[in-house]
């Protein structure tokens, strides 16, 4: 199986109040290249969506082997990232995981949990929940569903998509919160690093 990971990280770190929550050091690197490479450390090929090519976050990443792309239109939402994303997926790859970078809970186990499961059925779309069962990332789409990434619009993400193939739908129970927890303000931040103290 061959599987590409793709991290939407076009946007504008809004709510971080001037700060870039994707370049917040986590075990001594930019939040941004530690998702990244835990994600390669699953055994995906990376696909990274960034504003610029200049840009801090792609500078950032330059000393891996990822596949790194600019979003020109970025401001227009993740829908954005999203359809520049999924139409630079290689061809072979069998499919596209989803993968928030400001969600630094999720360990390379975590992924690797999630592509056991899809390399059962290939045709499912298998998403992350937390303990509970609430419904968060990251999630795996098969390579048939690629071509409906290119209808999305706005903010909202892959969700439309997600809702369209419910019947599809494989969930992974992951630990405690971890696939709901994602650090967009500086308190986010704070009180995340505060849990692991």
């Amino acid at each position: 199986m061959t599987l590409t990971c793709l991290l939407p990280a076009a946007g504008a770190s809004s709510r971080m109040r001037g700060g870039d929550k994707l370049m917040e050091l986590v075990e001594g690197m930019p939040c941004l290249a530690l998702m990244a490479t835990r994600a390669q450390s699953a055994g995906m090929d990376i696909l990274v969506t960034v504003p610029s090519l200049d840009h801090p976050r792609a500078v950032a990443l330059r000393t891996k082997d990822f596949h790194v792309l600019g979003v020109a239109n970025a401001t227009e939402g993740m829908a954005e990232s999203l359809r520049s994303g999924s139409s630079a997926v290689h061809p072979d790859s069998d499919g596209i995981m989803i993968l928030p970078p400001d969600m630094p809970a999720l360990k390379t186990e975590d992924l690797v949990a999630l592509m056991k499961v899809f390399e059962e059925d290939q045709t499912r779309i298998v998403q992350a929940t937390t303990e509970d069962g609430v419904p968060g990332h990251p999630v795996i789409f098969p390579r048939q569903l690629l071509s409906e990434f290119a209808k999305l619009s706005g903010d909202r993400g892959a969700a439309k998509i997600v809702k369209n193939h419910q019947q599809s739908v494989v969930c992974v129970k992951l630990k405690g919160d971890r696939a709901r927890l994602d650090l967009d303000t500086p308190e986010a931040w704070a009180k995340w690093r505060a849990s692991l103290l």
